[in-house]
């Protein structure tokens, strides 16, 4: 098992966002989130990448670490885990290129980055061919897949996806997932969170269904596409 989450309780000040939810990843798997606007998905993603607190009782174990134990930026360093949040959140005045270089801070293997740089652009061809252009002026699809490409490059164990859909035209869309897929083959698990369920559930094997804080489904993604009670919810009927 790759990621073990038991009891997860978040709350902003009064509110209870997440009511001690548990979930596992195992190496090279593509496990979704899927639910509605404000049902936690997004606050699940930063509780493991450690930039919300979360209360007491909450486990959060990688490869038998305890996640609670590291502060977000050695979830990066040490741990291998990267987080494309909602929003891209790029360094607009920045060029993709610098974009790609700052990502790998943390990092000493000259080589290595490079490779990866180099690893994003065969998986991103637009990427390189804007390399040189601020990240503010590229497209929401290019913008998103610079989002993709940065976390690659600053830490490829294990990926968290928040809503990377959002946004894009459909076939910038197919265009982004058929990429993660790659990037999945390379060895790099993903966490995807998505409210677009049919899209999340055809890309990843397993899910999750969360609820105002609680997860009340979970199975093979294949077997929640055809649930009734997920159709109803999820995918217009």
């Amino acid at each position: 098992m790759l990621l073990s989450i038991e009891n997860l309780q978040v709350s902003y000040g009064k509110i209870k966002a997440l009511h001690g939810i548990s979930f596992h990843i195992d190496e090279g798997e593509i496990v979704c989130i899927i639910g509605a606007n404000g049902a936690g998905k997004s606050t699940t993603l930063r509780a493991i990448s450690r930039m919300v607190p979360v209360e007491r009782g909450s486990k959060m174990t990688y490869k038998g670490e305890n996640l609670l134990d590291y502060s977000a930026d050695k979830v990066v360093s040490k741990l291998g885990i990267s987080h494309v949040p909602e929003g891209r959140r790029l360094f607009g005045n920045l060029t993709v290129m610098e974009n790609l270089v700052l990502s790998a801070f943390s990092r000493k293997d000259k080589k290595e980055i490079a490779r990866d740089i180099d690893r994003v652009f065969g998986i991103f061809p637009r990427l390189e061919e804007r390399k040189t252009q601020k990240a503010g002026t590229l497209s929401g699809g290019e913008q998103q897949m610079l989002a993709v490409g940065r976390a690659f490059v600053s830490a490829r164990k294990l990926m968290l996806l928040d809503e990377p859909s959002m946004g894009l035209a459909p076939l910038l869309m197919l265009s982004v997932f058929d990429a993660l897929k790659a990037i999945n083959k390379e060895g790099t698990t993903i966490l995807l969170v998505e409210q677009n369920a049919r899209m999340a559930l055809q890309f990843s094997q397993r899910g999750y269904v969360i609820e105002t804080g609680n997860i009340t489904m979970k199975g093979k993604s294949s077997d929640l596409l055809n649930n009734p009670d997920v159709k109803k919810a999820y995918l217009g009927g």
